[in-house]
């Protein structure tokens, strides 16, 4: 097995197939590598932590068929260092030789026959619209748990609402819905439960145009130009988001979107050793003042023009969640609605009512 590639193109493919290798392996090694099968004018590679795979192919110039398991992170870190337009690599017995112009080297190959069998992706697929899938991703997939103690809650649930697709993610602390109107990737009533690092890839990947989604019994595929992302469906029930949202606000703050940015970003500093520490917001008719209080360092104020409609309050919320929600609504201008200081509070964009970010204050003294 030999074939010859273009460096950019397959150091790009080989970076995309390696953000699936196993971090850590344990029992098994052949985790760290990358498959990379050759076939008639194309390579495929293929890295896999056993709950999400990417397959990438890219065409190359080749001699013989067959498959190899190489290092993941020395193959990419390899590639690209390199030198030239062009790169060759060839399987030598259990060795992998690779060469650009002056350079050459000779890597140990991993076990093949070890390497996990690959998902079957099933034959029909649904076709969706890329940009406006990576921006309900965008939205969503930052709200996702990261503690894989809790399992569901490191999932987004996508599911079939009213003629379209839902997606929700919650890590208990904040909470973001997006509605995608005339989407239609599951059928009825379905519900699954897709790991956001999965997704997270697949928004990474996506650009303008249409992709392919295959739904299976145990995974789904998301086939985003040369490459698949397939990744397990989690077991289990998602919580019942619903009740979270409260259906009444008493309490309505509109704001500039970058001035409360800004000024959180500003307010935060003397606390950013600490990242739950809170920003807190105080709202009356005259618009708002954020403070925040980091004890043996100091304390910052910022009072930002704004609209406020409701009886004067002061409520406190982690100060990163409540960066992310600003990020994620998007728009020029946020609503902020809130209730009392201890029960959730929402925010939107006024033009865009299809997305919502709940989030949970801090209590504090």
């Amino acid at each position: 097995m030999k074939f010859r590639a273009e460096r950019e193109a397959l150091a790009d493919a080989v970076g995309t197939a390696q953000r699936a290798v196993a971090s850590r392996t344990g029992a098994l090694p052949v985790l760290s590598g990358l498959r990379v099968t050759l076939g008639p004018g194309a390579v495929e590679l293929v890295g896999s932590d056993l709950e999400m795979t990417i397959r990438v192919t890219t065409p190359v110039q080749g001699e013989g068929e067959g498959s190899a398991v190489l290092p993941a992170r020395l193959f990419a870190d390899i590639l690209s260092r390199l030198d030239g337009d062009t790169v060759s690599v060839e399987l030598v017995g259990e060795d992998a030789r690779i060469e650009a112009g002056r350079f050459a080297t000779t890597l140990r190959t991993l076990s093949v026959g070890e390497f996990p069998r690959l998902p079957e992706v099933p034959e029909n697929g649904v076709r969706v619209d890329g940009a406006a899938l990576a921006e309900s991703l965008r939205q969503v997939v930052p709200a996702a748990s990261r503690d894989d103690a809790r399992p569901i809650l490191t999932g987004v649930l996508l599911a079939a609402h009213e003629g379209g697709l839902r997606l929700v993610a919650t890590d208990s602390y904040r909470l973001a819905m997006r509605d995608l109107p005339g989407v239609s990737m599951l059928a009825g009533d379905q519900r699954v439960l897709v790991g956001a690092k999965g997704l997270a890839e697949v928004q990474r990947l996506l650009r303008d145009g249409d992709i392919e989604v295959f739904l299976a019994e145990r995974d789904v595929t998301f086939r985003v130009g040369s490459a698949d992302i397939t990744t397990r469906l989690i077991e289990g029930e998602f919580p019942n988001y619903q009740q979270l949202i409260p259906s009444d606000y008493p309490n309505r703050l509109k704001v500039s979107r970058d001035l409360l940015g800004a000024a959180v970003n500003r307010v935060r500093l003397v606390s950013q050793s600490r990242d739950t520490a809170p920003i807190r917001i105080r709202m009356n008719p005259d618009g708002i003042e954020l403070s925040a209080v980091a004890q043996d360092i100091g304390e910052a104020h910022e009072s930002v023009e704004a609209t406020f409609d409701g009886g004067e309050l002061t409520v406190a919320f982690n100060a990163q969640f409540l960066l992310d929600g600003i990020e994620s609504v998007g728009g020029t201008e946020i609503e902020l609605e809130t209730q009392d200081p201890l029960r959730p509070a929402v925010m939107r964009n006024p033009e865009a009512p299809d997305f919502l970010y709940l989030l949970m204050p801090v209590r504090i003294a």
